[in-house]
């Protein structure tokens, strides 16, 4: 792989200033917010009386804490424009989560909202490896999805030429990495896996594509998928960080030359770590619940919104500004089995340490009798496919996962391709229990 670390003179000086020049932009930026969603949304407004505090209560960073939460159901609740701090009409984009379950969460953006996203997602591909002039291929959906749009406007800011694809029909897909020769790819890691099966059943080499940066987000994943991507592409492969609610992608990104995690853009989002019981901030290190209040945004202010997402803060390396360890896992998909938490992370750790397996997998869960259990559903290589391998396979992954996770579970091997595949986020748990 290329050396695409970048001119330091090319970056924004927000990047590398002092942390002491952070956090004054910081506390100065979220002073506003908390002003701006108090006087204009009439939900925060309510929020912070019903909490007995207001604005004026803010003077230092740490006083953020005396503030409520945010939750996705304020957003349900408030569908679709209840929670907006700007009028409808001065909102020139809407956007919705891709969430399977209730209504979706409805999210909205002024002119300034959209030209601070596009400066941040430029700010990211490029902390990723790419560059002014590279032709980005970008295979997020697009739509009310955040992804594909986010991506997109993000590298025509930077100078990119952007290959519109979306997701889906993956055969095409290679068709026209191979054809356009694209420097970059933004897309999910579990689609990317779908892109690399199509390669090698179209009997071509992935090494040998032009493809030098892989953006991945939209869903959690492992360093060895990471691995296992790079070896076969030859590529970088780094993680990119969002959600709708605070922006879309580019709320966080990991930098191409240490790939040690993803650096949060600070000046435009301010991020907590809580126990996601007890709801008490952590100190930076230890690991909870990833919490973000935004710092700009007009149309949609956020604030101590939680993501449910879990890693831990950590201090800067390419950047100033801290680091988020790679997401292990959601609060709120966590599956507790017999007293056990899994997520379906690690469980994708345990199917890659089989040479024997792909990395597609979706994880059942079923109840026998009064107890809960969980069906790894993996599939073969090509070249392990017989009965008797797959039988292998499905031996040695129920040990992994009970020697290292901690649970027993069923294994079911599947033949080639017998996994479904996913044309955006993978589909990680399916929950076949009976609804009490």
């Amino acid at each position: 792989m290329i050396d695409l670390t970048p001119d330091r003179d090319s970056l924004d000086p927000i990047e590398i200033a002092s942390r002491d020049e952070i956090a004054a932009l910081q506390q100065k930026r979220l002073a506003w917010t908390l002003d701006h969603a108090y006087r204009n949304s009439p939900f925060f407004r309510q929020q912070f009386d019903r909490n007995g505090v207001h604005p004026d209560d803010f003077k230092t960073l740490g006083d953020l804490a005396k503030f409520p939460f945010t939750v996705k159901q304020d957003l349900r609740d408030t569908y679709p424009f209840g929670m907006f701090a700007t009028p409808r009409e001065e909102l020139v984009r809407i956007h919705g989560s891709s969430g399977t379950t209730g209504k979706p969460t409805v999210v909205g953006y002024t002119a300034n909202d959209i030209s601070n996203w596009a400066d941040l997602v430029a700010r990211s591909i490029r902390a990723a490896g790419g560059r002014k002039g590279d032709i980005l291929h970008n295979a997020y959906g697009y739509g009310l999805f955040t992804g594909g749009l986010g991506a997109h406007y993000g590298a025509e800011k930077l100078g990119c030429t952007v290959v519109p694809i979306s997701g889906g029909m993956t055969e095409r897909q290679v068709t026209l990495i191979e054809d356009f020769r694209p420097d970059v790819i933004t897309v999910t890691p579990s689609y990317m896996l779908s892109i690399l099966d199509e390669y090698r059943r179209l009997g071509l080499d992935p090494r040998q594509s032009s493809l030098k940066v892989g953006i991945f987000g939209a869903e959690p994943w492992t360093n060895a998928m990471r691995a296992e991507i790079e070896e076969a592409f030859d590529m970088h492969a780094v993680d990119i960080y969002g959600l709708s609610e605070i922006m879309g992608p580019g709320v966080a990104q990991e930098c191409v030359e240490t790939k040690d995690g993803l650096h949060v853009w600070e000046d435009h989002f301010y991020p907590e770590i809580i126990d996601p019981v007890s709801e008490e901030v952590l100190p930076d290190g230890e690991t909870g619940e990833l919490v973000f209040t935004t710092l700009t945004k007009e149309g949609l202010p956020m604030v101590r919104y939680r993501t449910r997402d879990l890693t831990r803060i950590l201090p800067g390396t390419a950047r100033s500004m801290r680091r988020i360890e790679k997401i292990t896992g959601r609060s709120d998909d966590m599956i507790i089995l017999r007293g056990v938490n899994v997520f379906p992370t690690q469980v994708e750790e345990q199917i890659l340490k089989c040479e024997g397996l792909t990395a597609h997998f979706q994880i059942e869960l079923i109840r026998e009798g009064r107890m809960d259990a969980m069906i790894i559903h993996a599939e073969a290589t090509p070249a392990r496919s017989s009965s008797e391998a797959r039988d292998a396979s499905a031996k040695e992954l129920a040990h992994h996962v009970k020697s290292t996770i901690g649970v027993s579970s069923k294994v079911q091997i599947h033949e080639p391709h017998g996994v479904a595949r996913s044309q955006g986020k993978a589909q990680r748990v399916v929950d076949n229990r009976p609804k009490e």
